[in-house]
């Protein structure tokens, strides 16, 4: 039902925008007050141990992430919402010794790309919550603030971050990614909305199978990371993570595929996975990869996540994942 203008507000308003994104297409919907982080100091050293690599734009503004409710004047609550990009027990095997030899492409970066996918319906709920509440304000975000979408996704009920720092989502797994909309509204949570215990136990099968042996509990050295090496790292890549690279040559799914919490589910019904989703590159050719022109690569990439990574680098993880395929 439609409310009146302004006529809203509390936990209705909570319930009313949970069913807008519904209607929106999303997996999963959250509210999380706007508070000052937790993550801080956790933060600070791990940008003080160079964890984070090349990326140094993980530097700049490290207040302001410590500080979530200033990415916008009068921020009072976060609305987090979910996608679910691939279903859980989904295998994806490798090819790399077939003729010709194949690489990997991590599941996120399959269908379309997600940022636009997301923030798009995310444009469309803030518009429409700007036309029913008068005076509200809204900022979308997807990837690109300053902000640590997990913690805000975990105190909106979402889930927990787990031993591999993913957020991992009770019904869902972790196959998922998140959006975030700061609002000046203050919204409270839903009254089906708990914050989620952290359920990875004992179990280290995130840390143990891990080839670069980049994870340690809840925490990740991001230089060490072949999602990092194939997609962040400008340069050459180290010949000592070489062969533990195997066949990925965009990104790496390993320590989710590995996670209890990404196990199929007997009793479930099959998930139904938007169409933006579907699956269109699984796999690149090798040989084509390293054949490329500027044009082809961006061709390729056209409506893909993968188009953060450059020709340069597309080349040297093809080249890599070749050399393993020949040993």
């Amino acid at each position: 039902m439609v409310p009146q203008r302004g006529a809203i507000s509390g936990g209705a308003l909570s319930a009313y925008i949970a069913g807008l994104c519904g209607e929106l297409g999303f997996a999963a919907v959250g509210f999380a007050p706007s508070t000052p982080s937790r993550y801080g100091p956790y933060f600070r050293s791990w940008l003080a141990a160079g964890m984070h690599g090349e990326m140094e734009y993980l530097a700049r503004d490290v207040t302001l992430r410590e500080e979530p409710g200033s990415i916008m004047p009068g921020v009072r609550s976060f609305m987090v919402v979910a996608d679910q990009y691939a279903p859980r027990g989904s295998q994806l095997p490798s090819r790399l010794h077939e003729q010709p030899p194949m690489g990997r492409i991590a599941r996120y970066a399959h269908g379309r790309n997600y940022h636009e996918v997301i923030k798009r319906r995310l444009h469309k709920l803030a518009d429409r919550l700007r036309e029913e509440v008068p005076g509200s304000d809204f900022r979308t975000c997807v990837d690109t603030a300053p902000i640590f979408e997990r913690e805000l996704a975990a105190l909106a009920g979402m889930g927990w971050q787990a031993k591999n720092t993913m957020m991992i989502h009770p019904r869902l797994g972790s196959y998922i990614l998140l959006g975030v909309v700061a609002t000046t509204l203050e919204l409270p949570a839903l009254e089906s909305q708990q914050v989620e215990v952290d359920r990875c136990g004992t179990c280290t099968r995130c840390i143990d199978a891990c080839p670069t042996a980049a994870i340690s509990p809840y925490r990740v050295d991001a230089s060490r990371c072949i999602s990092y090496l194939t997609i962040e790292h400008a340069g050459p890549i180290d010949p000592s993570f070489h062969a533990a690279m195997g066949d990925w040559v965009y990104g790496c799914d390993i320590c989710q595929e590995v996670c209890p919490h990404n196990s199929p589910r007997p009793d479930e019904s099959p998930l139904t996975l938007l169409e933006a989703y579907q699956p269109r590159n699984q796999y690149l050719n090798l040989i084509e990869v390293l054949a490329w022109t500027a044009r082809e690569r961006e061709e390729a990439f056209k409506v893909s996540a993968m188009k953060r990574a450059t020709l340069e680098q597309m080349k040297r993880n093809a080249e890599i994942a070749q050399r393993n395929a020949r040993t």
